[in-house]
């Protein structure tokens, strides 16, 4: 098992595709295809898996399969047909990265998956013999973490925060729309009871303290909400970059490109918006 750091727009431990035995789970955005593509050196994938499709880390899919036409796609069964038609998520990304132009410089071409290579997670499943899956919400609607079984690694996308090592201080992404929280800590629980010995994190690379570190998340996730309850956008996001740059002020840069502040404000305050009204 390797993290292949992608490098995303020339910033390292920012955005982790792993590869475990020929699988790649979460390839990263197309922007950093070469990066990927180098190092594996020549050699095809025989799979990927995907966490979720948030471009960060599904966006070389499409690119992926393009290259190598026999490549099965696994993906949580809300998430697939953002794949296969990518048209309208595209549309929704759009607004949130300033527009197409920013969001082909930030995350590169989005291409489609094709159908046929789809592979559809709902979650309770053992897929390419090692992976068990099961469905992981809270970060996303779509979002499915996998326990690499032969060697008790939980590979966790972003259900299991941010953190960028060395530093030990943790970030709860909560981009919109789907943030929910109580699926998040019910989530949480899944992957602890799992009891795995470590995390494999896209933001970034592996965690070996996981009860500790999952704790971590918990409460930082609170902390969010408490926050964004109190404060308005501009508030919000000085009171977190505050926070990133007291803890981890040389790996700053890091935490604020791989979960901007402004990100995070909006999904929790849409999700508190939603519980207000429900």
């Amino acid at each position: 098992m390797r993290a292949i750091d992608t490098w995303h727009l020339g910033l390292d431990k920012v955005i982790c595709c792993w590869e475990v035995d020929g699988v790649l789970v979460d390839p990263g955005p197309e922007s950093t295809l070469e990066t990927v593509l180098a190092a594996l050196d020549g050699e095809a994938p025989r799979a990927v898996l995907l966490t979720h499709i948030h471009f960060d880390h599904a966006g070389a899919s499409g690119a992926l399969v393009r290259r190598w036409p026999d490549l099965p796609v696994y993906v949580h069964e809300r998430g697939a047909p953002h794949m296969i038609s990518p048209e309208r998520l595209v549309a929704s990304a759009a607004r949130l990265y300033g527009g197409e132009e920013g969001l082909r410089r930030l995350w590169g071409e989005v291409v489609p998956v094709p159908e046929a290579n789809v592979q559809v997670l709902t979650g309770g499943e053992t897929v390419l013999g090692d992976f068990r899956v099961e469905y992981t919400p809270g970060h996303a609607s779509h979002h499915v973490s996998f326990l690499h079984t032969p060697t008790g690694t939980a590979l966790v996308g972003d259900v299991a925060g941010v953190r960028i090592p060395p530093d030990g201080y943790v970030v709860a992404p909560t981009p919109p729309p789907d943030i929910d929280v109580e699926a998040w800590e019910r989530s949480l629980d899944l992957v602890a009871a799992w009891e795995p010995s470590s995390l494999a994190l896209t933001h970034f690379g592996r965690v070996d303290d996981v009860a500790p570190h999952i704790a971590l998340v918990r409460e930082r996730l609170h902390e969010w909400v408490a926050l964004a309850a109190r404060h308005g956008k501009e508030a919000f996001m000085a009171g977190v970059t505050e926070r990133v740059r007291r803890n981890a002020p040389e790996l700053a840069a890091q935490y604020e490109q791989a979960a901007p502040p402004e990100h995070l404000y909006l999904g929790v305050r849409r999700y508190l918006d939603k519980r207000a009204a429900a």
